[in-house]
Parts: C-alpha cells; sequence; structure tokens
C-alpha cells in the first residue's frame, strides 16, 4: 500500500534492535484517515473470506480493527491483556510474549464473544516474530471457531513471523513489509 509506505517513509522512526516507532500517526496518536484506507484495503483483499468477526489485541490493534470492521459490517472483539471485574464467566486464555515490551501477557477472551460458529479475520499493527498473532491462533482454536485470515498492516519481514504464518498456511496479507532498516540512517527498505 503506497500511502502507507510513503507515511511510514515520512513519519517513521528508526530506533535500536529493530524497533520501527510510528506512534505519531499508528499507535499512540492515530491518523482515522489512514485508518480509513487501511480498512478499504483489508476489505479489498479478504473479500472472498465469509468473515463474520475481527480479532485483535489490546491495544494498539483496535483502532484498526474497528475502521476494518466497518468496512465488513462485523463485530470486534479484542483479546484482554489483563483480567478485569468487569469481564465474567469463563475465558480462553493464553500467553503472549510482546517484542516490543520485552514481556509475557496473559491474553484472554470471554467465551461469549468467540464460539465454533466465528469466522474471524484477525487484524494487528505490527508482526515482528509473530507471538501475538500465534496467541490469537491459539484462542481461536480453542474456541472450536475458524481463521479466514490474517491482516497485518506493517510486517518486519526481517523477521520470522510472517515466513512461520506463511508455512503453517495462514493467509496472511501485511499492507507494508519491511526488508530492512539502517539504525545508522534511519533508512528503511520494503519488499515489493
Amino acid at each position: 500500500m503506497e500511502l502507507l509506505e510513503k507515511r511510514i517513509q515520512e513519519d517513521g522512526v528508526v530506533k535500536k534492535g529493530g524497533v520501527l516507532k510510528v506512534d505519531n500517526f499508528l499507535n499512540h496518536q492515530m491518523d482515522i484517515a489512514l485508518f480509513n484506507e487501511i480498512g478499504k484495503e483489508f476489505k479489498r483483499l479478504f473479500a472472498d473470506r465469509p468473515v463474520n468477526k475481527i480479532l485483535t489485541i489490546e491495544a494498539s490493534g483496535i483502532g484498526i480493527a474497528c475502521i476494518t470492521a466497518q468496512y465488513f459490517q462485523v463485530p470486534v472483539v479484542f483479546a484482554k491483556k489483563t483480567q478485569s471485574i468487569n469481564l465474567d464467566g469463563e475465558v480462553y486464555s493464553t500467553k503472549i510474549e510482546s517484542f516490543t515490551h520485552k514481556r509475557v501477557y496473559d491474553v484472554i477472551v470471554s467465551k461469549k464473544y468467540l464460539g465454533p460458529k466465528d469466522r474471524i479475520l484477525i487484524i494487528d499493527d505490527f508482526l515482528a516474530n509473530g507471538c501475538a498473532v500465534n496467541g490469537l491462533l491459539d484462542l481461536i482454536e480453542c474456541a472450536g471457531a475458524s481463521v479466514e485470515g490474517i491482516g497485518i498492516v506493517i510486517e518486519k519481514g526481517q523477521q520470522m513471523g510472517g515466513r512461520l504464518l506463511r508455512e503453517k498456511g495462514c493467509r496472511v496479507e501485511s499492507l507494508a513489509v519491511i526488508e530492512r532498516m539502517d539504525e545508522e540512517t534511519g533508512e528503511i527498505f520494503f519488499r515489493h
């Protein structure tokens, strides 16, 4: 997606350790006009799939998932990283290691919102090692639901997550795939 790549080039900041900082338009401050174009593109890419629910993980994926859900006219469920008193009843649970935060989260979804009749499109902002997506796949499997696809805004192609998911037979559509980043110059190179 050319619009997204241009925005990453203009506003993305390459940090040490393979971190790409895009918080001024994607995962802290959100550019809703850009999100709207992202949602349209995910709808175009997965128009052939019978999606009846979108699943993401808190927090950065929620905004993108909500905009995308408007185009599919389906609800969004987000996996929570913490148990709250508002979450009653039984839950599906898994552990997910965050690449950015360098910690493991217990992630949960209420059994009320994920079940065998659900045809899920996973939406997330980043794909690096694939831990978050694999955790969501685990929740979907526990629920007996099916995965219709995985939509990623930015994939770090130099890391193994995307390759491993595709090798497992998952349909992964990433809007921008970074081939490599130069920490010295701040340059970002995309795979086409």
